[in-house]
């Protein structure tokens, strides 16, 4: 809900209230942003302005308490006594960088704001959303800026974005403009960032919020593996459960940067959007110019709080509205198994196996294709590879489907090899500056997003195979960061970055929008393109080429600060593993990957008659809770031990308790397993999940347990309790005494990498 009472602007959420007002200069003063209140007399959160503070520069000789330095701004302008970071730098026609908005006028609408070029979030029936704008004009310059807040009042989710007007009779250069900016109180902040590498993607950093500014940023032309555009603070008190936390996150996928800057006047100032390095955009007389939508949110409830809100809101707000709480299918992907050396019956088999263990969906990778038989040619030739499918892709497509399986081809077409034919015929559609040898990245370079032409070709190649061959499912891969900014089709290439971000938005619409049937999975070599921009097209995202189980914990956590289960694409795959050659048992392979999009990738072939037994016990788990795991609501739970993560989903009565840990050592104590959520005065059953023990793993050692032998797999064991929305700690861990005393439950009878899952339900009179 959205009021404006006397120019106090009263944003509200089921849970939260977000409030600033227009101040007799005309500036937006930022009142509160916090837990749910009743609007009232903004006096009583109003920050005082008593007295000048020394070198202070006043904005008006007549009210000299009044500072742009010292006031909680919404939205600051640049160069009138405002000393912070700005979020709004621009080049007038007069040459200065000179700018005083303030306020002109306002609007309230029903539903979410329109965006001809950008992603942005939908709104469900009936649940009020308002969008609110905001007019500040320039006190000299005939520019306005449209502020737009939309509110999604059942996420808790405030969207921010802001469009510059450019009515004078010149161009203006935009030098940095920010989706959103806004001034708080601080409260002991501390930042939570997400910064990895490939396949380290999302690596959880905290770090305190003191004087001085913080940048996270991206300049690698996609939202970056280095750094999502994600990111928390929370205050001094705050837990994973309890306390003040904010979110920020950003619907774009290109260069992004965020501002983290505390004040001396003990002020935070946040703002986020496009990355202002290597940026400037000229606004011609009478267009404008629209920044992405920035997400925010609140939660009194610490960081699980604020995560759940944007799990909500993703799957809510942002994902296609066809995919929206849609359960996703498990996933075979030959890759792991074939690479570049496959047939079509080679891959039948694999297919015929996948549809025996319970897979739902089989995908080809790379290599169907041009003369795509390595990484060094062929990308952008999306002609059927005869040699590979003499009876044609959409023969064997068809013959698939027969066996009841949906089927998804891999491309990537935002790049070309120079041995190619799309290369030779078309040499100026790569991106390279004119007179330097481009630089490559696997052999391969990026397509210019920015041409038409470009543009044109990948929506009729990319179409063309989904039409002709029937396929189901598409994996949108990027495997290189890009390079050699240049483009001849633009004017400025300044605006190269942001322009091919644009261009792949007006692709993947094209494509997408006229077929909402075909499933879409992004990725970027792994996780470098995570992002809510790319969300908007497609539900899930392969999240790290990384499939070691042990590192995807840590990846997958991370995720999920800022992302649900339901877009986190998780496989399992062989051990040992091909990234770390770690050796996982099949069990927490499989538990690990439940919590998210669960699929294979592995070479079939290889799989014992134990192993077989144990994917369809898994796949036959995973369809029994499948909505449950994909969109109940996801708790972290803090680990009472070093290298143990425990997460929790639940959905009504029913919820699933995760118990992972990376090392065992002698001599461990109890351990506790915490679930929230359960109801008081009722009694539960809580049931492990059985799965397989690898007996080649304690050859030797099994022959002198009495309890263990003749054992192939840890039995289903049951304990009751009582809900209570607390702790369960007595003798969670322990509900099978299998091994030798003191190391007898499930975790430690599988040693390093051990895993559990328990179904947590009301228990049946």
């Amino acid at each position: 809900m959205i009021e404006e009472r006397q120019h106090v602007f009263y944003i509200t959420t089921a849970h939260t209230s977000y409030w600033f007002r227009v101040t007799a200069h005309g500036q937006l003063e930022h009142l509160y942003y916090g837990p749910r209140l009743t609007p009232q007399d903004p006096t009583a959160v109003a920050f005082k302005h008593t007295s000048g503070l020394g070198s202070t520069v006043a904005y008006d000789e007549q009210d000299w308490t009044y500072s742009l330095d010292t006031l909680p701004q919404e939205y600051a302008s640049f160069g009138r006594g405002d000393f912070r970071d700005s979020p709004l730098i621009l080049k007038m026609a007069d040459g200065s960088y000179v700018s005083d908005f303030v306020y002109q006028e306002h609007h309230i609408y029903s539903g979410v704001a329109p965006s001809k070029t950008l992603p942005q979030a939908t709104d469900q029936p009936d649940t009020g959303s308002q969008t609110l704008y905001v007019t500040l004009r320039d006190k000299l310059q005939a520019i306005t800026l449209e502020l737009a807040y939309t509110v999604l009042p059942d996420s808790d989710v405030i969207t921010r974005r802001v469009v510059l007007h450019n009515n004078t009779a010149k161009p203006l250069v935009i030098d940095r403009i920010m989706s959103a900016q806004w001034d708080m109180p601080n409260r002991g902040y501390a930042l939570h960032s997400f910064a990895g590498a490939w396949a380290s993607e999302m690596q959880h950093h905290v770090q305190p919020v003191t004087d001085g500014t913080i940048v996270l940023n991206s300049l690698t032309g996609g939202s970056s593996n280095k750094q999502n555009p994600g990111f928390l603070l929370s205050a001094a008190e705050a837990t994973e459960d309890t306390g003040w936390a904010y979110g920020v996150n950003l619907l774009y996928s290109g260069n992004h940067e965020s501002r983290i800057q505390h004040t001396n006047q003990n002020f935070v100032r946040l703002m986020t959007g496009i990355n202002s390095q290597g940026f400037h955009w000229s606004v011609a007389p009478g267009e404008a110019f629209e920044t992405p939508s920035a997400a925010l949110t609140f939660s009194d409830r610490g960081l699980n709080g604020v995560s759940q809100h944007f799990h909500k809101f993703i799957n809510d707000n942002v994902v296609p509205p066809a995919f929206q709480h849609q359960d996703r299918p498990i996933v075979y992907n030959n890759w792991e198994a074939t690479y570049f050396n496959f047939n079509e019956d080679k891959l039948f088999a694999l297919a015929q196996q996948a549809k025996d263990l319970g897979v739902e969906l089989f995908v080809i990778d790379d290599g169907w294709f041009g003369t795509r038989d390595d990484d060094t040619q062929g990308l952008g030739d999306y002609t059927v590879n005869a040699r590979k499918f003499p009876h044609g892709l959409p023969a064997f497509v068809q013959r698939v489907h027969g066996l009841g399986l949906k089927v998804g081809l891999w491309f990537e077409p935002e790049m070309v090899n120079e041995n190619s034919d799309l290369y030779r015929a078309h040499p100026e559609w790569a991106v390279h500056v004119p007179g330097r040898a481009p630089v490559l990245g696997r052999h391969q370079l990026v397509l210019d997003l920015t041409q038409p032409a470009v543009q044109d070709y990948i929506v009729q190649q990319v179409s063309h195979v989904i039409d002709t061959t029937g396929i189901d499912y598409v994996k949108w891969d990027m495997n290189r960061h890009i390079t050699d900014m240049y483009s001849p089709a633009l004017a400025d290439n300044a605006e190269f970055n942001h322009r091919y971000i644009l261009g792949l938005y007006a692709v993947l619409r094209r494509i997408f929008r006229p077929r909402p049937q075909v499933l879409l999975e992004t990725c970027s070599s792994g996780g470098n393109r995570f992002d809510l921009g790319m969300l908007t097209f497609g539900p899930q995202i392969w999240s790290s080429d990384d499939t070691d189980p042990i590192e995807r914990l840590t990846i997958q956590q991370g995720l999920s600060y800022l992302y649900p289960q339901s877009a986190i694409s998780a496989h399992v795959s062989a051990s040992p593993n091909q990234q770390t050659l770690r050796v996982v048992p099949l069990s927490t392979r499989g538990n690990v990957a439940s919590f998210g999009v669960l699929g294979y990738e592995m070479d079939l072939n290889a799989l014992t008659d134990a192993d077989r037994a144990e994917i369809r016990e898994q796949t036959a788990f995973y369809k029994q809770y499948r909505h449950l795991l994909q969109f109940g609501t996801f708790t972290r739970h803090p680990a009472a031990q070093p290298q143990q993560f425990r997460w929790q989903v639940q959905a009504g009565d029913t919820a699933i308790a995760g118990f992972f840990q990376q090392h065992i050592s002698a001599a461990h104590g109890y351990d506790c397993l915490p679930v929230t959520g359960l109801a008081p005065e009722t009694m539960y059953t809580m049931a492990s999940k059985p799965q397989r023990i690898m007996l080649s793993q304690y050859a030797g050692l099994l022959d002198h347990l009495p309890a263990a032998q003749g054992r192939t797999s840890i039995p289903d064991a049951q304990e009751h309790y009582t809900g209570t929305g607390a702790l369960l700690a007595t003798g969670v861990m322990l509900n099978n005494q299998f091994m030798l005393s003191g190391y007898s439950d499930q975790v430690r009878m599988l040693g390093d990498y051990g895993s559990t899952l328990y179904v947590i339900q009301p228990e049946q009179e």
